[in-house]
């Protein structure tokens, strides 16, 4: 009898361990789609300011830099958002006693840091 409950107890730690195992990597991954899509709106309007005519007003390039500028920077903020649930995962993991993450580092890969841009027409 007790030989049942211990080995339900143990089953019950697996599975705990494993659902907080996929809650932690379900969060990355949503933090890392988000800044997919917050870099798709960015390369829009990148590629919209592109081919804006030299002879637009400048009025108007101004306010593209600066919806661009406002995206880089919440693009960069979700970015350190999904760094933060990348190691968030990575500790999980290791306090499982799971030491290699070679896998986990090629599925989740955090892409760099976009720069701000500066105004270059006027």
């Amino acid at each position: 009898m007790q030989k049942i409950g211990f080995e339900k107890t143990v089953e019950e730690i697996f599975q705990e361990r494993a659902d907080v195992l996929y809650r932690t990597g379900e969060a990355l991954s949503n933090a890392l789609q988000k800044l997919v899509f917050i870099g798709e709106i960015l390369d829009s309007r990148t590629e919209a300011l592109n081919t804006l005519a030299e002879n637009e007003e400048p009025g108007t390039i101004k306010k593209l830099y600066a919806k661009i500028n406002d995206e880089i920077s919440r693009y960069n903020g979700a970015r350190e958002y999904a760094k933060l649930r990348y190691r968030y995962l990575i500790i999980t993991r290791e306090a499982m006693g799971l030491r290699r993450h070679t896998w986990v580092e090629e599925i989740y890969r955090i892409p760099p840091k976009r720069k701000l841009l500066s105004i270059t027409r006027e």
